[in-house]
Formats: C-alpha cells, sequence, structure tokens
C-alpha cells in the first residue's frame, strides 16, 4: 500500500481532502489542485462550500479567476458531505485551535475531525495533521481514534504532521517558496507526506510529529517572545524621552546579531497571541513553568492599555478630556492589508476607550463591520471627514492608506504603527 500510495501521489494520481476550507486549508487546496491533483474541500460551512462552487473566494491571497479555472478543470470542488473522506487517498486536517478562556488548548476541532475522518477510514489512508496544537496531539489524540477501527499505523494507514506556515497578505513568502516542515509517525509516513508537499515546495523532514509539533510552537514563541522585548523597550524608551523607533532602526544596521522586531498596540492574529500558549500548557502538565513565554503575554498583553493611556496623555495637553472626546481608529484589522480580526489588538483598545466613554469611530477599506460586546461599528466610508475627529490613532497600517493625508487633515494623529514614519508634524505622537 505504502508504494502503490507513493506512485500515486508522485503521478499526481491521488486524490485529497482538506478539512477546513480557510485561511490555511484553501490556499493548500488551490496549490495542490494547481500541481494536478483532484482535491476535495471538506467543510462544515455551507457558505464557504458554496462560494467555491460558484467560484468565489473569500480569502484575500486567493483569486476567484484560480478558483473557477480549478473548478472548471474538475481540479476542485467543495463539500459538506464527510463521506467523501472514503473516496480520496489523502486526508489533510487544516482546522482551527483556539485557546479557551482559560488558556488551556481546545482541540475540539481536530477531535471533530479525526471523528469524521475515523468513521470513514479506509486501507492505504494517508492523514496528515496541519493545525497548530502542542506536541503529543497526533500521537497521543489522533493516533488513538483511528487505530480504534481496529486497523494499524504504518500498516493499515499512515499519519503525519506538517504545521501550517500561511502568512497572509505576505507577497514574498507565500505556500509554494516557504518550507514545509514533515514529521511522520515512521519513515514511511514521513516519505508519503513529504511526497505531498514536495509537489509544490521544499521540504525538510523531522523525526517525529512531535518535533514537527514543537517547529511551529518554537517559532510562534519566538515571535512573541521577541515583540514582547521590543514592546517593553518602547516603554523604556518612552521613560526616557527616546523615539524607540530611531533606536530599532540603528540597531537593524548592524548585519549579524540582531533582528528587527517592531513595537505595536499589541499582538493579534490566529498564531503569535496562541500558540506559546499551547506550549506553556503543555510543559505546565510536566511540572515546568515557562518564564520567557508568561512574561512575553504579560507584557504584551498590557500594550492596549498604554495606548489608550498615552492618547489620554496627548488630549490632555491639549486641554481635552478622553471623555466624549471623538475618536477615529484607522485600521482594526490584526496586520496590515488583510480582512483578519482574529484576536486583532485593535478590539482592546477600542473597548478601552469605549470603557473611558469616548466617541469612536473607525476606519478599515477591509473591515466593515465590527461587533465589540454590545457595541456595533460600520466602517466610515472614507476618510474626507476627518478633521471632525479630536483624534486618529493609527492601530494597523494598511498600505492602501495616505498617511500624509491623514496628518494633514487631523488635529492629533497616534501612530502606533510608525506608518507615519517619513512624515513629520508636532501633530504625530508615536509609541
Amino acid at each position: 500500500m505504502y508504494l502503490q500510495l507513493l506512485e500515486k501521489i508522485n503521478s499526481r494520481k491521488a486524490e485529497i481532502g482538506i478539512i477546513g476550507l480557510g485561511y490555511v486549508g484553501l490556499p493548500l487546496a488551490v496549490e495542490l489542485a494547481k500541481k494536478g491533483f483532484s482535491v476535495t474541500g471538506l467543510e462544515v460551512d455551507a457558505k464557504k462550500v458554496e462560494s467555491i462552487k460558484k467560484c468565489r473566494s473569500y480569502i484575500g491571497d486567493i483569486t476567484s479567476e484560480d478558483i473557477e479555472n480549478l473548478v472548471k478543470n474538475k481540479k476542485l470542488t467543495a463539500t459538506v458531505d464527510f463521506k467523501a473522506i472514503s473516496k480520496v487517498d489523502v486526508v489533510i486536517i487544516c482546522v482551527p485551535t483556539p485557546l479557551r478562556k482559560s488558556k488551556d488548548p481546545d482541540v475540539s476541532y481536530i477531535v471533530s475531525a479525526a471523528e469524521k475522518i475515523k468513521d470513514n477510514l479506509k486501507r492505504g489512508h494517508l492523514v496528515i495533521l496541519e493545525s497548530t496544537t502542542y506536541p503529543g496531539t497526533t500521537k497521543e489524540l489522533v493516533l488513538p481514534m483511528l487505530e480504534s477501527t481496529g486497523m494499524k499505523s504504518c500498516k493499515d494507514f499512515f499519519l503525519a504532521f506538517s504545521p501550517e506556515r500561511i502568512d497572509p497578505s505576505n507577497k514574498k513568502f507565500t505556500i509554494v517558496n516557504t518550507t514545509k516542515v514533515v514529521g511522520g509517525l515512521c519513515e514511511k509516513c514521513t516519505d508519503l507526506a513529504s511526497a505531498v508537499y514536495g509537489s509544490f515546495t521544499n521540504v525538510h523532514r523531522v523525526s517525529s510529529t512531535e518535533a514537527a509539533e514543537m517547529v511551529k510552537l518554537l517559532e510562534n514563541t519566538f515571535r512573541a517572545v521577541n515583540i514582547g522585548l521590543v514592546n517593553e523597550v518602547a516603554l523604556m524608551c518612552d521613560r526616557l524621552n527616546l523615539n524607540v523607533w530611531e533606536v530599532i532602526d540603528a540597531s537593524a544596521t548592524k548585519p549579524f546579531g540582531f533582528m528587527k522586531f517592531t513595537p505595536g498596540p499589541g499582538i493579534g492574529g490566529h498564531c503569535i497571541p496562541l500558540d506559546p500558549h499551547y506550549l506553556s500548557w503543555k510543559l505546565k502538565t510536566l511540572n515546568f513553568y515557562s518564564r520567557f513565554i508568561e512574561l512575553a503575554g504579560e507584557i504584551n498583553s498590557k500594550m492596549p492599555e498604554y495606548v489608550v493611556t498615552k492618547l489620554a496623555d496627548a488630549l490632555n495637553n491639549k486641554a481635552k478630556s478622553i471623555k466624549n472626546s471623538k475618536i477615529l481608529v484607522l485600521g482594526v484589522a490584526y496586520k496590515k492589508d488583510v480582512a483578519d480580526l482574529r484576536e486583532s489588538p485593535a478590539l482592546d483598545v477600542i473597548s478601552l476607550l469605549i470603557n473611558k466613554m469616548a466617541k469612536i469611530s473607525y476606519f478599515d477599506p477591509y473591515i466593515e463591520h465590527v461587533s465589540i460586546g454590545n457595541n456595533k461599528f460600520k466602517s466610515e466610508k472614507n476618510l474626507s471627514d476627518i478633521s471632525k475627529y479630536d483624534a486618529v490613532v493609527i492601530l494597523t497600517d494598511h498600505t492602501n492608506i495616505n498617511y500624509s493625508d491623514v496628518v494633514k487633515k487631523s488635529k492629533l494623529v497616534f501612530d502606533t504603527r510608525n506608518a507615519t514614519k517619513s512624515l513629520k508634524s508636532q501633530k504625530i505622537i508615536r509609541i
């Protein structure tokens, strides 16, 4: 079965099913379909399935034209019927892995996907988990569920882990030029998964599923800790009356021993705010306390409060109370040039401003509506009326905004992203 499946993968005759057609699953499905595989997207969200059938993209990095070509050539389809798993050769799990309010891992989506695979498992299946999770999930959670069918791994079916490395809106590093890390339960599992991903990108093999799971957590913990460090440096520079952006740019001229990270109003997205807590949780079960992770999380989580405090001080300097002040938030997505609100620090900043009874409006060309508690907001249509606000707070530095014009028309601009780096004005304060 191993040799037969390897031959089917290498000849692009293998049929692939992808559970979850979100920011990770859809780009993967499109790329595999472009390489000649027949790909079936498996979704609980009927709206996404309908969008694929109507050749409409709902992900910024994927064009509707790409989907249309693949659908018409019968290389890409989507369904809510998970019985389709029994008809494919490879199943890749790309489902969310959020945190509970207690910051414990919520692996319910992985469990649900594994249940559906178990119910439709056939001999010769290759199952790959891509969802970010704690080391041990593939072997301790998914494997027993699949083997409960009576089939045995590395004999009747194959199982591997390969961490997703999708960076939405990144034009330089995409799915095709970002190396995929692969770790299987055995060499055969690793071979098969490597053949799938090797069809469109470079592959780096590791010795186990646990090692592959740890890779993803190290990557994002590294970022979280360094962002925490530079956020703390921003607080230091504020006390020392120094420009943190000048300090960072100067440090970045060193060609070795320094990697540039920048401060901001907090951290957001589906990875950096969450993934380190998966690692921290796992280590706590082994009586190990991860001090760097906890400290970085504490610093990063306090940045929205710092932003609101500094804004209040800036308004006070203009003899204006933050209460009843008209504040325009510029950008609410968690990063520039994406329509993604997940864990966005802008939501925390807006919530704090609401608590201080400021009058909030926002503009984001990618996100039309925002709900925070009982408060519902709709994006301003444009920035033509910007002079009516007491302050503009740049929380997301979208590239399609004319910041020179924003500064020119505004009374006060609080730039938390250094989007106004090239501008000099006494109206601007920076983080």
